[in-house]
């Protein structure tokens, strides 16, 4: 057999996303692929035992989110009607959330993509596949001219062998420009506990946790892993019952759900945690673990100091200190509102500190385990990537674009100029289910299979225990005859590119199930390599079992600067706070009426965006519901009704992310406004990324009056009366509650 047609087993590892620790295991058996000698099938369709009326289920994992939580889903007369969670997932555990249940919106929308699209004269116009990927390779410059930083791939979060595909079709240019994105970035937070704690994720174990003091950390809604995180915390809430403490500048559905709910003002964060921290150093058995420098600095954040800066009642301090004394042990989170400040990173090693003073590493915090797939793993989207792309176009570097997942002309800030950058790039191409306002400045673009009929695999960031890899397995068969799968598309333009590392992959199931089965002995399985393979369709799963690992906390790395009050700026006296629904995230969902119809969790309101505002403030400023707001900042201004909302600190404002589209379908077009726009250019001093909740504003009035559209209706008030009495954490007389106070 000649050179020519065989690859050798470092390519071949390479090629099914296989290095590392095993590659050792996995490549044992067959090491190459040599013609004529093994024989991969292409995917047939099995028969079908359809029965009138009869549900059949099918596993496989949602892709709605990174979570990667297994779903079941129910299948009759061959069209998938609904999904479950699978209770083989570790990470969904037979749950599903409502974001998960809408993926069945994304494969019926009315405004799927169903053919390929071409730009001519100025315009995008159906094409051919065969046209379309002629096009494709000719523009790529067949055995290719672009080299390194010419080619680019933008996604959003992306993991398992797409992320694989994603990175060799790369490497075929000697490109590493694999650009992730997430307009919600964690990049911060987690340069922060990696700092402190010794990993940049690791497990929250809240069901082992007595107490659980959360800094805006939404983990019951737009966190980590919400689905499992939600099933942690019913265990956490049963006896002997949790007591959860959320001190944030506007109410999360976490915070909804808080024993005690703390409004700040945002980017004070830390130093509420530098003040409880100072409280409990005041007992000799924790100051030993701090270094005494630190110690010595904390003395300054007494009590009646922090609730100046902060603007929290001073008796808050001792009380939550005594709290975090007595109940142990007890978990301190940071979330995004304390994280998206110019001292974010500061504040996030703030709050962390706690973590290391109260001893929580190893009993409600553990490190992930290691992972025998770490390129499978889902990487990090950052601001600083969208930006170094940005820079990379507007400079005439970057000659060839590919874009899937990812909407950045949308979700991006007004102040970064991403789309005029994009227009100094020759050729584009979106790979999307649904044109959105990134595509439709492309020159190509390529419809995609929904993930309910595609193949794939998929590797959450957040591994709750051990290890699993959701399996992607198609529900039904395509709806749209011109519509292909991802990693059919990338597969394609590999096969063009390395033929003699490609060519025995006929498609992608082909491909994918030759990576399964040859990682197997990973997973210390018995079966045949068919065996598995069905096994891991019928579970949806592959799982192995492996400890934690034990962190390795720093206190030392913590900042503790001479406290200081934040300097109001007259011109924009309000504090601006982007809210994140469950749902809709960065918009990224908002072309979904199941989404767009559910009521927000804490306004009720519906297909629309607003502007909360505090109802004190409201009064002082003669504001009603359904007044038309005009939201200014120093980058840009919006308009939106008002909400009058308690669960704010007074001098703070906040709106909904994911609305206001031009170019995303019927169900997201014209509905609300997008606050991205708005957001100042300010960063956090150690990372660099967008300091999403630092922009100030003002709020003027317009004279106009919209009715708010919103579902409350028996939900708040029953024969007039409010079903339950609520009065502020602050307001609360907590100095009777002696058996908690630290003085």
């Amino acid at each position: 057999m000649s050179g020519s047609n065989t690859i050798d087993r470092r390519d071949f590892l390479r090629v099914l996303g296989i290095s590392g620790a095993a590659a050792t295991l996995a490549g044992c058996g067959n090491t190459a692929i040599e013609s004529g000698v093994e024989k991969v099938q292409s995917y047939v369709q099995p028969e079908d035992f359809v029965v009138p009326g009869v549900g059949v289920y099918y596993a496989s994992t949602c892709a709605q989110c990174g979570s990667g939580c297994g779903v079941m889903g129910r299948v009759r007369e061959g069209r998938i009607l609904k999904l479950e969670g699978n209770t083989h997932s570790v990470i969904s555990g037979g749950k599903i959330c409502a974001l998960g249940q809408a993926a069945v919106q994304v494969h019926y929308n009315p405004d799927r993509l169903t053919t390929p699209l071409m730009r001519e004269g100025g315009e995008l116009k159906p094409t051919t596949w065969d046209k379309a990927m002629a096009t494709l390779t000719a523009r790529l410059g067949g055995e290719s001219t672009l080299k390194g930083a010419q080619i680019a791939f933008l996604t959003g979060e992306v993991s398992g062998h797409q992320k694989a595909l994603i990175g060799n079709f790369l490497d075929s240019f000697n490109s590493t420009h694999h650009v992730v994105y997430d307009a919600l970035s964690t990049a911060t937070g987690q340069a922060a506990s990696k700092a402190v704690l010794g990993a940049a994720q690791p497990l929250l174990q809240i069901d082992k946790a007595t107490l659980i003091l959360s800094f805006g950390n939404d983990f019951l809604g737009a966190g980590v892993s919400p689905v499992h995180m939600a099933a942690q915390y019913a265990r956490f809430r049963k006896a002997p019952r949790g007591t959860l403490i959320q001190i944030e500048p506007r109410m999360t559905l976490t915070g909804a759900n808080a024993d005690r709910w703390y409004a700040l003002k945002p980017g004070t964060e830390g130093v509420f945690a530098l003040g409880l921290a100072h409280a409990l150093l005041e007992h000799g058995q924790f100051a030993k673990t701090v270094p005494a420098p630190i110690v010595a600095a904390l003395k300054e954040y007494d009590k009646e100091t922090v609730s100046g800066i902060t603007g929290v009642h001073a008796d808050a301090i001792p009380h939550v200190a005594g709290m975090l004394m007595e109940h142990t042990p007890s978990l301190v989170l940071s979330g995004p509102s304390a994280e998206g400040q110019v001292n974010g990173a500061q504040n996030a090693a703030a709050i962390l500190l706690l973590n290391v003073i109260l001893g929580n590493a190893g009993k409600t915090l553990q490190g992930q385990a290691s992972h025998p797939f770490p390129q499978l793993i889902a990487s990090a989207g950052s601001y600083a990537a969208l930006t170094q792309l940005n820079n990379s176009m507007a400079s005439g570097q970057c000659q060839a674009l590919l874009i899937a997942g990812s909407n950045p002309i949308f979700s991006a800030p007004g102040f970064l100029p991403f789309a005029k950058s994009m227009e100094k790039v020759p050729f584009k191409v979106a790979l999307v289910t649904q044109v959105d306002e990134t595509a439709a400045q492309c020159d190509l673009v390529l419809p995609l299979h929904s993930p309910l009929e595609a193949f794939g695999s998929h590797v959450s960031s957040y591994q709750p225990r051990g290890v699993e890899i959701g399996i992607q397995q198609p529900l039904m068969e395509g709806l749209y005859p011109d519509t292909r799968a991802f990693g059919d598309i990338v597969l394609d333009l590999l096969r063009q590119r390395e033929p003699k590392n490609y060519k025995a992959f006929p498609d992608y199931y082909a491909y994918l199930k030759l990576a399964i089965t040859k990682a197997r002995p990973v997973f210390k399985s018995k079966l045949s390599d068919d065996d598995f393979w069905e096994d891991a369709l019928r579970s949806g799963v592959l799982q192995l079992d492996a400890a934690p690992t034990a962190l390795k906390t720093n206190a030392s790395v913590v900042v503790v600067s001479k406290p200081e009050k934040h300097v109001i700026d007259v011109r924009y006296p309000f504090y601006f706070v982007p809210s994140v629904r469950a749902d809709l995230r960065d918009g990224r969902h908002a072309n979904l009426p199941w989404l767009q119809e559910s009521p927000d969790s804490l306004t009720t309101i519906v297909w629309d965006s607003w502007v909360e505002i505090h109802p004190s403030t409201a009064a002082e400023m003669q504001i009603r519901e359904g007044d038309i707001l005009e939201v200014q900042s120093a980058s840009g201004s919006v308009r939106a009704k008002a909400y009058l909302f308690p669960g704010l600190q007074p001098d703070t404002v906040s709106m909904p992310l994911g609305q206001g589209h031009t170019a995303y379908g019927r169900y997201a077009n014209g509905m609300g406004v997008n606050p991205f726009k708005i957001l100042n250019p300010l960063f956090d001093a150690q990372t660099g990324e967008l300091a999403t909740h630092a922009t100030r504003v003002v709020i003027k009035k317009t004279g106009e009056h919209e009715l708010m559209v919103k579902d409350e209706g028996a939900t708040n008030l029953q024969q007039g009366r409010k079903l339950v009495a609520t009065v502020a954490a602050d307001q609360a007389e907590l100095a009777k509650e002696t058996s908690h106070v630290v003085e």
